[in-house]
C-alpha cells in the first residue's frame, strides 16, 4: 500500500480515484497532476514506481495545499470569522447552517438531535 503525505493509497484502485484520498486532492486535481507527470491515469496504485510515488508526492506538496496545511488554513479561516463578529462567523459560533439554508424544518446534521421541549399545563376553570 503506497504513502503518499501520510495517507495510504488503496492498492486495487486506480491512481486517478487513489490519489483522492488525500485530503485537498480531487478527481480533477489528480488527473491533472498525472497527466503533468506522464503517469498513465489507468495504473493500479500498487503498480507504481519508488520513484513516481517520490515524484507524486513531491509535486502535489508543492503545487496544492493538502492535508494538515489545508485543514489549519480552513479553521484560521473559520476562526477569523468568529473573531470579526461577522454573519457567519456567529452562525459558526452557534453551530447553525452558514450559507442561507432554512433551520425551521431542516438542518438536523447541522443542529443536533431535536431537543423536545414539554408543553405548560393549562389550568382550566
Amino acid at each position: 500500500m503506497p504513502r503518499l503525505l501520510g495517507v495510504d493509497i488503496p492498492n486495487e484502485k486506480r491512481i486517478e480515484i487513489a490519489l483522492t484520498y488525500i485530503y485537498g486532492v480531487g478527481l480533477k486535481t489528480a488527473q491533472k497532476v498525472l497527466k503533468e507527470l506522464g503517469i498513465r491515469p489507468d495504473m493500479r496504485a500498487k503498480d507504481l514506481k519508488d520513484d513516481e510515488v517520490a515524484s507524486l508526492a513531491n509535486h502535489i506538496e508543492k503545487q496544492f495545499p493538502v492535508e494538515g496545511a489545508l485543514r489549519r488554513h480552513i479553521l484560521q479561516n473559520i476562526n477569523r470569522l468568529k473573531e470579526i463578529f461577522c454573519y457567519r462567523g456567529l452562525r459558526h459560533r452557534r453551530s447553525l447552517p452558514v450559507r442561507g439554508q432554512r433551520t425551521r424544518s431542516n438542518s438536523r446534521t447541522r443542529k443536533g438531535p431535536r431537543k423536545t421541549v414539554a408543553n405548560k399545563k393549562i389550568l382550566r376553570k
